[in-house]
């Protein structure tokens, strides 16, 4: 059906009969928040799900990143990416830290190392990267400069829920890692996040962190603020983590349909598998280079427009672009070459598990037919 909008999301839902015996549950409970039965629930589901040993649940996948910074007393300036959603910057304006954005790798989107090592200064304290598109940083080369000059490292983990290297899960990189469960992942809980760390003693200083900073009923020990997930959403958590392998392997059967199809088209680039790594398929990129594809970025991303098939320019613009950030040195847009090139070539297609076989195949003929 042309008529039909296809979305670039639509969220993954537990089914609703199944959802309403948990919601009754809840209310003869009659405790909706503050670490209640189904939020340990999840939160040692999602430990074991993700591979991982400390995990905290949070209200959205941003207040993770400020705790996470806050947690470890970070400060100065942090080395991190222009090329993300602009959650990633914002917890580092949040806790008065200084970003200094460094170029990307053009194959993953993700920092470039190299890049890395050449920004830190005297008053670097540390490195938050993105896994841009569930596509894992260069993690080892990373760990390499961090170790080098005792930085902490921070990963924005937003993207890669249930994605592994070589076995073992992603999160388990770095000092921190993130999460977001917002609707529009590949997991979520309407709204929620999660915070990964290392140690018993850092999580309860998180558990803290996000209930006001409260060690007790009467002692306060930091000054935290109200970050916890509620009983609901915890739930609804649960339900879905029963359905996520499915949607997954979904996900899967529509990326290959798309680099297959597309793999012939001039000026169409697709993002390659990795090596050792098992996706999660969360988002689709296409890069458009308009001199071989015949029109610009733009130019089909209104063309998808008017034949319902809403993709998303997803990075643009560039955070260092917008007026917060752009009279930062590091910001200007010579510094930044590659990472300017993706933002303006980027196209994410609409991915997700419940896209039907004839959904694709029109959102793959419309990308063909633009072009002719």
């Amino acid at each position: 059906m042309a008529d039909k909008i296809i979305t670039v999301t639509s969220p993954l839902l537990p089914s609703l009969d199944d959802f309403i015996p948990y919601l009754k549950d809840i209310w003869d409970r009659k405790w909706l928040t503050n670490n209640g039965h189904y939020h340990q629930e999840l939160e040692a589901a999602l430990a074991k799900y993700l591979g991982v040993e400390y995990i905290s649940l949070f209200t959205n996948g941003t207040l993770p990143l400020i705790t996470a910074l806050q947690a470890m007393r970070i400060t100065g300036e942090v080395i991190t990416t222009p090329y993300s959603f602009v959650a990633t910057t914002h917890s580092l304006w949040w806790n008065g830290i200084k970003p200094v954005f460094v170029d990307v790798d053009e194959e993953t989107g993700n920092l470039d190392p190299e890049k890395i090592e050449a920004a830190v200064t005297p008053h670097t304290t540390a490195i938050m990267p993105v896994h841009v598109y569930g596509n894992p940083c260069d993690t080892k080369r990373i760990k390499e400069i961090a170790d080098t000059y005792g930085l902490k490292v921070i990963y924005d983990a937003a993207h890669t829920f249930g994605v592994k290297v070589n076995g073992k899960g992603i999160c388990n990189e770095g000092d921190m890692a993130t999460l977001s469960f917002h609707a529009t992942k590949v997991y979520n809980t309407i709204e929620g996040g999660a915070l990964i760390c290392r140690d018993e003693a850092t999580k309860k200083r998180i558990d803290y962190l996000k209930n006001f900073g409260f060690a007790g009923e009467t002692t306060v020990v930091a000054p935290g603020i109200n970050s916890k997930m509620d009983e609901i959403r915890a739930a609804y958590g649960l339900l879905n983590l029963k359905q996520v392998d499915s949607a997954i392997a979904r996900r899967k059967v529509v990326a290959d349909a798309y680099r297959k199809e597309l793999a012939g088209v001039p000026g169409v680039r697709c993002l390659k598998d990795m090596p050792g790594v098992q996706h999660n398929y969360a988002y689709f990129p296409i890069f458009i280079d308009e001199k071989e594809y015949g029109i610009c970025r733009d130019c089909l991303y209104g063309k998808l427009k008017e034949k319902n098939i809403l993709g998303r320019r997803y990075f643009y613009p560039l955070i260092s672009s917008f007026s917060t950030y752009r009279g930062l040195e590091s910001a200007n847009p010579e510094n930044l070459p590659v990472a300017n090139k993706l933002a303006d070539q980027v196209i994410c297609l609409p991915m997700y598990a419940t896209l039907t076989d004839e959904d694709v195949t029109r959102v793959i003929d419309a990308v063909k037919e633009v072009r002719k």
